[in-house]
């Protein structure tokens, strides 16, 4: 299974690639006509679009994730991985932004 979130596509590893296909098979907002064959896999209620980040983000809440911290645990363990300026770049951050968190986090990149 590949999964596209930008190019090129990604795979996906087998225990979420199973969890993944039993979503597609069980998904929300199926019913109405345009929706049925949906590529996307959190489908959105206009036909060909997917469901809004807004919304999937209250989802996420409902069930106890918090999106918002999740979302800065993972930068700030790109900035342990990679130089900052590239994670800045690959994420629409300004340099500075990813500069701060990368010191607030003990990353040792330099350059």
């Amino acid at each position: 299974m590949l999964l596209r979130l930008g190019e090129p596509a990604s795979p996906v590893p087998a225990p979420v690639a199973d969890l993944l296909l039993q979503h597609i098979a069980d998904r929300d907002n199926m019913n109405t006509a345009t929706n049925p064959a949906s590529r996307w896999i959190f489908p959105g209620r206009r036909a060909g679009q997917p469901a809004r980040p807004d919304h999937l983000s209250a989802l996420l809440h409902e069930v106890g994730v918090p999106a918002a911290a999740a979302r800065g645990a993972a930068i700030r363990q790109q900035l342990l991985e990679l130089p900052a300026p590239i994670v800045a770049d690959a994420l629409g951050y300004h340099d500075k932004t990813t500069g701060r968190l990368l010191r607030e986090t003990g990353g040792t990149w330099s350059r």
